[in-house]
């Protein structure tokens, strides 16, 4: 059974929680004056974990009405404009490491970078973080201290709002982040703008790098310690792990190098209480029961699912079933169908050479991909599974919906983190070594040695570890391989064998639908 936090996920509001405004850029949520901005919802002092549990579900869920109704934004199918969906899409089939074969909409475009600004798939993922941005803005107002003077907050409650606000400022911060990396430039709002008709001003990404390093710098003491918090819930060390990881692309987003700050943030990481079951294995991670089943020692961050109290046709859900198709057996990753449309490229595949941690599916697939609309091109992958590492399939009877916990950050990540930094002259090798010989060794691949840490080998080993978990779009601009023609894939740039792309595609353009509420809003460059 999941946790405690799952059953204040599975809360479902009756009432709308917010409206959409008509007149922002941002499709912002408004405050509706009757729910979580009445007075009435505050009389019970529960409503203001309720209210923390809802900034926790919007990663999980599209909405209000569970997986086909009531959706938090406007203009996309619900599944689609689910943030997880929204945000693994655009971090993974623009790369190397997936492909999709559906053709709803301006989808294919991500497969071979021809977007536009009238993308409704990077709306979606625009409109989430800016949605989520509102509620966690929402959430502060609600829980300042002259709010608590007035409804006479008990005292062991105002403690624990200490520590609910500090995680609603690390989601809005992470959202702040998924926002800067996607589209560079972005509209800026907090709890003290005004609520209504208003057009937040465009802030560049050194304003939003600032802001954000001081944001997760002033929220580490009100952040409970290392592993003290709910399983699900963020700690003082996914704070860390932002803030490493927010340094360690300075260079993209502001030009500077931050590799010593991102290793003295990364440390707090690797001396913390999270740590790899060297006695479990790498497939466990990916499972229906991985929030009990010894994987979630290294989970910092996940977004948490569950096939009853958390459905939606996104997150795990989505990975699941849209990777399952030809001769597949849903039931092998226990589930009822397959969507058929989620491959990889043979340019990942070629990275394992026989490594445990390529969980591909072959029979009836070939490897390079001809025709992006037929499922059988291109390998399938089998990372993630509704299956219990007991046995069985997950909480959901009928197979629809999984309860795969999906790690934004986890300790395997920090581990070859600290390898990248230490091929860039920021670290140990030796201890880089160590790291990285962990995770192989859990994996049952080989070791390796200190030469075998340079930049090229760490970009490989962090696609084997991590792919499909939604980093390659960002490690591939960081290592410089995403646009330009050094390195090529399938289908990049809209041709077979891969062409070089131009530099402006390392942005996403501001979705027209943004620009025409919010006339003050500038295009990135080339859009």
């Amino acid at each position: 059974m999941k946790n405690k936090i799952l059953i204040l996920l599975s809360i479902v509001v009756t009432s709308t929680l917010f409206t959409l405004s008509c007149s922002s850029d941002i499709e912002k949520a408004e405050q509706d004056s009757d729910y979580l901005t009445s007075e009435t919802f505050y009389q019970n002092e529960g409503a203001y974990k309720q209210f923390l549990a809802k900034l926790y579900m919007g990663l999980a869920t599209s909405g209000q009405g569970g997986p086909s109704g009531a959706p938090d934004i406007a203009g996309i199918d619900g599944g689609f404009g689910q943030y997880l969906r929204a945000y693994w899409q655009l971090n993974e089939i623009t790369t190397d490491e997936a492909i999709i074969g559906w053709a709803d909409g301006n989808l294919p475009s991500l497969n071979n970078h021809t977007w536009g600004s009238n993308n409704e798939f990077i709306y979606a993922m625009f409109s989430r973080g800016m949605y989520q941005v509102s509620l966690c803005n929402e959430f502060l107002r609600q829980t300042a201290d002259d709010k608590l003077d007035s409804r006479n907050v008990s005292a062991a409650t105002r403690a624990d709002i200490v520590n609910f606000r500090a995680e609603a400022r690390f989601l809005r911060a992470f959202s702040y982040w998924n926002l800067m990396d996607f589209f560079g430039n972005i509209p800026f709002v907090t709890e003290n703008d005004p609520v209504g008709y208003f057009l937040p001003p465009q802030k560049d990404r050194a304003f939003v790098f600032d802001y954000l390093v001081s944001e997760l710098n002033a929220i580490d003491g009100d952040l409970k310690a290392s592993g003290a918090n709910e399983y699900g819930r963020i700690d003082r060390i996914a704070a860390k792990m932002l803030l490493a990881k927010i340094y360690l692309n300075a260079q993209v987003y502001i030009n500077q190098s931050k590799f010593t700050e991102a290793s003295s943030a990364l440390a707090s990481v690797l001396n913390s209480t999270y740590s790899i079951n060297t006695s479990s294995s790498y497939e466990k991670v990916f499972l229906a029961d991985n929030d009990v089943n010894g994987s979630q020692t290294e989970i910092i961050f996940p977004i948490r699912f569950d096939g009853l109290a958390t459905q939606t046709w996104g997150g795990t859900t989505y990975l699941t079933h849209a990777s399952i198709g030809g001769s597949m057996s849903p039931s092998a990753s226990g589930v009822d169908s397959g969507w058929a449309g989620l491959r990889t490229r043979p340019e990942l595949v070629a990275k394992f050479s026989g490594d445990p941690r390529g969980m591909f599916y072959t029979d009836g697939q070939s490897l390079s991909i001809s025709n992006i609309g037929n499922f059988t091109d291109g390998y399938a992958v089998m990372k993630y599974k509704n299956i219990k590492s007991t046995g069985g399939q997950g909480s959901d009877a009928a197979g629809q919906f999984v309860d795969i916990d999906f790690p934004l950050f986890r300790l395997s990540d920090a581990y070859l983190m600290y390898a990248e930094l230490a091929a860039r002259g920021q670290g140990s090798i030796s201890q880089a070594v160590s790291y990285v010989n962990t995770l192989r060794t859990r994996a049952g691949a080989s070791s390796i040695s200190s030469s075998d840490i340079t930049l090229d080998f760490v970009l490989d080993e962090r696609a084997r570890e991590l792919y499909w978990e939604g980093h390659r779009r960002q490690d591939l601009i960081r290592f410089g391989k995403y646009t330009g023609s050094s390195y090529l894939w399938q289908w990049k740039g809209n041709s077979q064998s891969g062409t070089g792309i131009d530099d402006k595609l390392k942005l996403f353009p501001i979705p027209a639908q943004a620009i025409g509420s919010n006339p003050t809003l500038q295009q990135n460059s080339g859009y």
